[in-house]
């Protein structure tokens, strides 16, 4: 367990640098204390050459009281045991000993910790009890504050401990939010990324599709030879259903990249797509010789904005599979409105979808759309001919919006 030990500048020192400093802290005090003593003792020189040789162990041994808590607290023990009986000077050696106590229990190790501050109070208590009266080295006031001081040093490894501990949980706590936090913004971007894919290609693929057929139509009537008035009439005719068509592209294709824009742009001013503009996508759909029929069932209430553009996206794709796909004559788009939702019902005339064919990619993202809002969407061959999207979207009606009526009972077209 590494001491709060900091380099020049705030940072702190690797684990290994701190060990050795604090390895030379202990053994310049120590030997500096143990110098300053020798002055008023005297002793032979082979016990002074021992003595010197268990002070450099112990405090040396310290570099390593991380790796081998333990192990080095009973060798700085054992030094003790051997250096104090042995030497004339009381050198404070025990400091070395406290470091490696402090450092065991700081590193977990807090049973062999009380152990070793145990065995070090029976010894030096039995050691007492021992001497002849009068003889005593350490009274019981010294032993009293010999124990308190062990106890200390344990205490405050295992608050040490712990504090390290709780500090460790935190930074993983934080750490783990800020790892949900980005995994949830690539989760909406990515989701963005994919509200913006389905917005360009129900634009695009109705637009394109629109224009294909009205262009088509336009020049199938000309191949046929008419009269220059004729002629004329029929190619201004067809451009301006394109130009009406590319337009309100553009207007929607403004709106969905919108997103994309910079902080700094204006943000636009043009009406965002919904069902108040189902009208104007079936006058579109009508340029290319289509005969579509609107009918609202039950009292509109204001939608959601994200629930109404979902509406619109749903009619729009179903017009534009039934212009391409399927020769159809007649399309009826009706929307019934309920007090908590809004279903629509888009059915035409046309040759439906060959039995065993998997749906397309239009067809599922509609399906998504639907049930991003909590709803659903089937889409199917009727009997009698002809094909059927039916979806409904559920809503929450804004605070103080009248409840609408019941919706008028579904017809024989309804799949349900």
């Amino acid at each position: 367990m590494p001491l709060p030990l900091r380099a020049a500048g705030g940072h702190r020192l690797p684990p290994r640098a701190a060990d050795a400093l604090v390895a030379g802290l202990v053994l310049l005090v120590v030997a500096v204390w143990t110098l300053v003593g020798a002055r008023s003792a005297g002793e032979p020189p082979l016990r002074t050459a021992l003595g010197w040789a268990l002070l450099v162990a112990a405090c040396g041994m310290l570099y390593l009281r991380r790796l081998r808590p333990v192990a080095v607290a009973a060798a700085t023990l054992l030094a003790c045991v051997v250096y104090y009986p042995l030497t004339a000077q009381d050198g404070p050696l025990m400091i070395s000993f406290a470091v490696a106590l402090y450092t065991t229990a700081a590193e977990g190790r807090f049973a062999a910790a009380v152990a070793l501050a145990a065995v070090i109070l029976l010894a030096v208590g039995v050691g007492e009890i021992r001497q002849q009266p009068g003889h005593r080295q350490i009274d019981d006031t010294s032993l009293a504050m010999l124990a308190g001081w062990l106890i200390s040093l344990v205490a405050v490894g295992r608050a040490q401990r712990t504090r390290l501990a709780y500090l460790h949980e935190v930074e993983q706590r934080v750490l783990a939010a800020e790892r949900e936090q980005e995994a949830r913004a690539r989760q909406s971007a990515t989701e963005e990324r994919l509200r913006i894919a389905r917005e360009l290609h129900d634009v695009l693929g109705h637009t394109v599709s629109l224009i294909n057929v009205q262009s088509g139509a336009a020049l199938h009537r000309l191949a046929k030879g008419p009269a220059p008035e004729t002629a004329l009439a029929t190619a201004t005719e067809a451009l301006e259903a394109v130009k009406a068509t590319s337009k309100d592209a553009l207007r929607e294709l403004r709106a969905t990249l919108g997103v994309l824009r910079r902080a700094d742009e204006s943000t636009p001013t043009a009406p965002a797509s919904g069902l108040a503009l189902l009208d104007d996508l079936a006058e579109r759909a009508r340029a290319t010789g289509l005969d579509v029929r609107t009918e609202a069932v039950g009292t509109p209430v204001p939608l959601p904005p994200p629930v109404d553009l979902a509406a619109y996206r749903i009619v729009q794709e179903s017009l534009t599979n039934v212009t391409r796909h399927a020769d159809a004559r007649t399309v009826t788009v009706t929307v019934e409105w309920g007090a908590e939702s809004v279903r629509l019902r888009i059915r035409d005339d046309g040759e439906g979808a060959p039995e065993g064919r998997p749906l397309g990619s239009g067809i599922r993202g509609m399906t998504e759309r639907a049930r991003a809002f909590g709803g659903e969407l089937t889409a199917r061959t009727v009997p009698g001919g002809g094909f059927l999207v039916d979806a409904r979207l559920p809503f929450r009606p804004p605070a103080g919006t009248p409840v609408a009526p019941p919706p008028v009972p579904a017809s024989e077209e309804d799949p349900r």
